[in-house]
């Protein structure tokens, strides 16, 4: 029974959002706007207790997408992987605003078979096959995450904002490599191509560790999906949305997280 127990919270636990947990994931560059004709930039990768504080386990990097100004993929350079953050260095050799996303999609489920609770966990594709017949007390949620931060060599660029459709997304009114404190900026949530309203949005701002205020503030999308952020400060922002979905009929539930990392300057 205890088993049983511990199995189901863990696998609830995978469907709850980023901001709900004791530890947070982020992607953080070194710097966000750069000029000429080439440059470099470093990040870091980590789930943590405070933004931006390396201080509980590594990202796993296995879902990283680099789109670069000209929609070509790029590569990350000087990989590696320690107790407590993942880093690498991309070069930026193109002028414009380059997306950098960590994405991973799959279903999760529990279920009972001969008396026994069971967990798998797969591939949307993979999944209605994957329970086997006889099983019962079948429950099921489809996850899709999505962690961006984005970096502009020269002048800003649009052509990385895309709306895919699926998962939780960003699509910018404001470019998020144009942002300035005592000003506000507006973007907009998708879910699964449509517009996310009623969606709450969690925003940080990183250097927790040096103050008494965690400095975190929250707003809700409106019917399109668009939300509004005053910065108050300059610094490193965290942001992160979730969306979840109950079951019905025959689909399965589905929680959708974003997570972005935008600088703020003075």
């Amino acid at each position: 029974m205890k088993k049983s127990l511990a199995l189901i919270a863990a696998v609830a636990a995978l469907a709850l959002p980023m901001s709900a947990q004791a530890h947070r994931a982020w992607l953080a560059p070194t710097a966000t706007v750069l000029s000429g004709a080439d440059a470099w930039v470093g990040f870091d990768a980590g789930m943590s207790n405070g933004v931006f504080i390396p201080d509980h386990a590594a990202m796993n990097l296995a879902g990283l997408v680099i789109t670069a100004p000209d929609g070509s993929t790029a590569q990350a350079e000087n990989m590696m992987r320690s107790r407590y953050r993942s880093t690498f260095d991309l070069h930026l050799t193109q002028p414009g605003t380059w997306k950098v996303a960590n994405v991973s999609s799959g279903v999760t489920a529990t279920y009972k078979l001969d008396g026994e609770e069971k967990r798998w966990r797969g591939q949307v594709a993979e999944f209605p096959g994957a329970i086997p017949a006889g099983a019962t007390d079948v429950v099921a949620t489809r996850t899709s995450n999505r962690i961006e931060t984005f970096v502009t060599l020269g002048a800003p660029t649009d052509s990385v904002f895309t709306n895919p459709a699926d998962g939780l997304a960003l699509i910018p009114i404001t470019h998020p490599n144009d942002l300035a404190a005592g000003e506000a900026a507006t973007f907009k949530l998708s879910i699964d191509g449509a517009a996310a309203s009623d969606v709450e949005v969690t925003i940080a701002r990183g250097g927790t560790r040096y103050r008494d205020n965690p400095d975190e503030m929250t707003v809700t999308t409106g019917a399109d999906g668009a939300f509004t952020v005053a910065w108050p400060e300059p610094g490193m922002y965290w942001l992160n949305a979730t969306v979840r979905t109950p079951a019905e009929g025959a689909t399965i539930a589905a929680s959708a997280q974003y997570v972005a990392v935008m600088e703020v300057l003075p």
